[in-house]
């Protein structure tokens, strides 16, 4: 559900959009209130995994930022801009702060690594400290973080006739990745890819399983995190237990719950984590041009949100296995700041009723006319939406909620 934006056009919507979005003035005034809400906890197992899912809480994602890739505008430019190049500003330590005591227990630091390669796919050192010094800003503030591989879709490109590059690809960046991290502790989970799927064709957002490039595409992706849990465990080190996160196809929630969506193989217990974006329903949550309103008298929106959630519950959490919800969001859409606060609290609750911790997609955008996701003003360390944070922190986790009746 991601920005489904062509790789071409991305770089000029930027400079069109999002580039305003630096100056974070929220376009409503008046206060939204965080609805009451009476749902209860679902029955969980008892076990590691998810005690870890319950430490992780609610979270969010730093967005836009080392995510950012080049375009033709900025082909020549320095590695190091390429941080700030899509509108939001240069991290600093306060956000890793402002986040801590706003009481998330999460960061997602989404990162795209192919500007910042040389042929044989090693990483330029400049970029990998810089992005090792904000995961460390963030474990001190005790905080996990999910590291992943993001904008890198051609790289990853999920089809047989690309199979061994891909393969290099992400064998090349988690090779390093792994050793760079390897005595890291839990704080810190790897994700292989980031809503991985056949960019630029018919299916990108849509598959259809009975077409054959679709079926070789799930398959090379089940092969693809299969590598990617290899390659990390066979670094060593705490990589050798570390959880990880692995996409079904375009990050789905309905493809992650297919019989051809596999579990990759693993040398540790139950310490893969299955990784789902759902941005839902899709008119209210990341279609601009669809309705404002979110109403919780509405129970087919309600229906929506429910529905996927005890599909991931069913299959996977009443079994033991864990399952993050990595993005999630409602865009912001004129005058329906109560809206998203109640879609919000109704959203964070439904998951963490169910043991599945929820990362807010933050793109550091508050004006303009693209997609505005923006809840913390980096500039200052303050919130712009506070009454969706109060709804995410109320809401936020399994132990957040009343155990149901006996």
């Amino acid at each position: 559900m991601k920005k489904r934006i062509a790789l071409i056009l991305v770089c000029l919507a930027m400079c069109l959009s999002w580039l305003p979005a630096c100056t974070a003035e929220p376009a409503e005034a008046a206060a939204a209130i965080v609805p009451e809400l009476t749902i209860t906890q679902r029955p969980i197992p008892e076990n590691e995994a998810m005690d870890y899912l319950k430490s992780m809480g609610v979270g969010w994602n730093l967005g836009n930022t080392f995510d950012a890739e080049k375009g033709d505008w900025n082909r020549n430019a320095d590695e190091m801009t390429v941080e700030t190049s899509w509108g939001a500003p240069k991290t600093t330590e306060q956000v890793m702060i402002a986040l801590k005591e706003a009481g998330f227990s999460t960061v997602r630091i989404p990162v795209s690594w192919h500007d910042h390669v040389d042929e044989d796919f090693n990483i330029s050192e400049r970029w990998l400290a810089r992005v090792q010094e904000v995961v460390d800003w963030a474990i001190a503030q005790d905080l996990h973080v999910i590291l992943n591989i993001h904008h890198d879709e051609y790289q990853f490109y999920p089809s047989s006739d690309h199979y061994d590059e891909s393969a290099r690809y992400v064998s090349a960046i988690w090779t390093q990745l792994s050793e760079r991290f390897r005595d890291y502790d839990d704080h810190l989970i790897f994700e292989s890819m980031n809503e991985p799927r056949l960019i630029g064709t018919a299916y990108e957002w849509r598959i259809n399983p009975i077409m054959p490039e679709c079926k070789d595409a799930e398959d090379c992706l089940n092969r693809l995190n299969q590598l990617f849990v290899d390659t990390v465990r066979q670094s060593g080190g705490n990589n050798a237990t570390r959880y990880l996160m692995v996409p079904a196809y375009d990050a789905s929630p309905y493809n992650a719950t297919r019989d051809v969506f596999r579990l990759p193989q693993d040398t540790a217990d139950n310490r893969i984590i299955v990784s789902v974006h759902a941005y839902t329903p899709y008119d209210f949550a990341l279609n601009i041009q669809g309705g404002k309103s979110f109403n919780l008298n509405n129970n087919s929106m309600k229906t929506e949100i429910a529905t996927f959630m005890n599909s991931l519950y069913s299959l996977y959490i009443t079994k033991g296995i864990p399952v993050v919800i990595g993005e999630f969001g409602a865009l912001t859409k004129k005058d329906n700041l109560q809206d998203r606060v109640d879609w919000t609290a109704f959203y964070v609750a439904t998951a963490s009723a169910r043991n599945l911790p929820c990362v807010w997609w933050d793109n550091a955008a508050f004006s303009g006319n693209g997609e505005l996701f923006g809840l913390l003003d980096r500039r200052t360390g303050e919130f712009v939406f506070p009454e969706i944070v109060d709804a995410i922190i109320t809401y936020g986790g399994y132990d957040k909620l009343p155990a149901a009746a006996q």
